[in-house]
């Protein structure tokens, strides 16, 4: 589904990323590990259009991409679940929701009902605003909004920062179901190792800006895994 070659990134005279390349499959998990600052939610800013690349390519389901604004990569696919999560605070849960219409042909305009029996309480709390949701009940809302615009790849970026450990789980087995699902390759950047690697297919280790270890859980084994994303 996914496929970067040689991808580079800049913010201003700093290069951030040097010749990622990286593959996402359809039904599997692929996850971006490292200490903080080496580089991973640049990565998921460049697939996402969100920050444009220096240079190198991107293929999305075999089609190369160009250097397009996040709105067109939307268009092509590609959900984006930020670090932060970045809901509208002053907007209602279920407006939250609707915001990922935007990409959806107009008879398509309506929350399925796999949303609310994935996170039964964005249903219990769909007039409240956004804002005044726990940073748990955020997180949920950020990845249902992904969710709604059917994306064929779903970038995760640090899904576990600062929720509590029964959110955690459910949003682990949310991603589980959907990598099962099979309708879309998953990109995960998790600093949290043993939710990581109980949901990841194949690993991606950062550091500097540059992938040092790849391979698929078969091919990694554990405490090597431990050891390159230690400090």
């Amino acid at each position: 589904m996914l496929k970067t070659t040689g991808l580079t990134l800049h913010y201003g005279g700093s290069q951030i990323l040097h010749g990622i390349d990286i593959e996402a499959r359809t039904g599997e998990v692929s996850c971006v590990m490292g200490t903080n600052g080496v580089g991973k939610t640049s990565l998921l800013k460049a697939i996402s259009g969100s920050h444009p690349r220096s240079g190198g390519e991107i293929e999305l389901d075999g089609a190369a991409i160009g250097r397009v604004p996040a709105q067109a990569m939307a268009h092509r696919g590609v959900g984006y679940v930020p670090q932060g999560r970045m809901i509208f605070p002053l907007l209602t849960v279920r407006e939250n929701l609707e915001t990922g219409f935007a990409c959806l042909p107009r008879a398509e305009r309506m929350v399925p009902d796999e949303i609310y029996e994935l996170f039964p309480v964005l249903r219990d709390m769909a007039e409240r605003r956004g804002g005044d949701l726990s940073g748990g009940q955020q997180q949920q809302l950020a990845i249902a909004r992904a969710m709604i615009a059917k994306p064929k790849l779903l970038l995760l970026d640090e899904p576990t920062e600062g929720i509590q450990p029964n959110i955690i789980q459910q949003i682990g087995r949310v991603i589980a179901y959907l990598r099962d699902q099979g309708r879309m390759a998953i990109v995960l950047v998790e600093q949290y190792f043993d939710f990581a690697y109980g949901l990841a297919d194949r690993f991606y280790v950062m550091e500097r800006g540059r992938v040092t270890l790849s391979g698929t859980k078969a091919e990694l084994a554990k405490d090597r895994l431990i050891r390159a994303v230690s400090v």
